[in-house]
């Protein structure tokens, strides 16, 4: 049950992470070529990669946040079950913040695209090119979660061995 609850609570972040990325990330300027149909105005433009790079911001932020928040709540209290959550419910996270990000404007520019004429620009919708990013917020948590234990480890065996000393 702890396993879950903390994959839910954890996925659930995705939704105002992919929110965000909709928001903050830049669209590609296309152009309608025929029905349907649309070619990039400027093949090299950033807005590819400055898209990507949001979503991986947004992603290293959710995994940080989620990591740390969900040692503080609940791995302190339900240990590894609680942790095996957090870092799968990052995973979904990423999902969810790809699905909902890439959802931003998609109607509308599908829907701009066939009734536009021919010469039409518009702004396409988000995709993600790198999809390495979606490892982003899972690594964060995880690493997150482990140097938080291993911080309240050693200072544990530090407070043993001074109580041990007699100091």
């Amino acid at each position: 049950m702890v396993f879950l609850a903390a994959a839910a609570a954890t996925a659930v972040c995705g939704i105002p992470a992919g929110l965000a990325w909709g928001a903050l990330a830049p669209r590609v300027l296309v152009q309608v070529v025929g029905h349907g149909t649309a070619e990039v105005v400027n093949v090299e433009t950033s807005a590819f990669i400055v898209a990507d790079v949001w979503f991986g911001l947004i992603a290293v932020i959710g995994g940080l946040l989620t990591g740390a928040l969900g040692y503080l709540i609940a791995i302190r209290r339900w240990g590894a079950a609680a942790a095996a959550g957090l870092i799968t419910g990052a995973l979904a996270a990423s999902a969810v913040e790809l699905w909902i990000g890439g959802l931003d404007g998609h109607a509308a520019f599908q829907h701009q695209l066939a009734v536009g004429a021919a010469g039409t620009f518009l702004h396409a919708s988000l995709a993600l090119g790198a999809k390495s990013a979606l490892t982003f917020w899972p690594l964060l948590t995880a690493l997150t979660i482990t140097v938080i234990e291993a911080v309240h480890r050693s200072r544990s065996a530090r407070s043993a061995r001074a109580k041990v000393s007699g100091g």
